[in-house]
């Protein structure tokens, strides 16, 4: 049983910048090898959507068009963590981010969909304009 826990939001200014981070860990946890993982995120009053996701070599990544440019997901195996480095942020930005992680194989634009794998409790990112 993968548990993941997110830390890194806080509120910034527009055009500001942020680090998220989302560390995985568990009872029978051993690794998460062969685990994509991505984040999504969820905005007042609107659904969970797809921000970005990489795979588990970290060669592959998949970005939302919005943030492409912008955001860049990166992993650490060794440390059981992955990144998501949010530059030039926009009042848009602002939502609920949640980590995520999946023993899945597909296409990315169905992992996108978010039907897959374990959740995080989310972090709060707050773009102030």
């Amino acid at each position: 049983q993968v548990q993941l826990s997110e830390s890194g939001g806080e509120l910034v200014q527009t055009g500001g910048s942020l680090r998220l981070s989302c560390a995985a860990s568990g009872r029978t946890f051993s690794g998460l090898v062969n685990y994509v993982q991505g984040w999504f995120r969820q905005a007042p009053g609107k659904e969970r959507e797809f921000v970005a996701a990489i795979s588990w070599t970290g060669d592959s990544t998949y970005y939302t068009a919005p943030v492409k440019g912008r955001f860049t997901i990166s992993r650490d195996n060794a440390k059981n963590t992955v990144y998501l480095q949010m530059n030039s942020l926009k009042p848009e930005d602002t939502a609920v981010y949640y980590c995520n992680a999946a023993q899945y194989s597909g296409r990315w634009s169905e992992y996108a969909s978010g039907s897959f794998g374990s959740w995080g409790q989310g972090t709060q990112v707050t773009v102030s304009s």
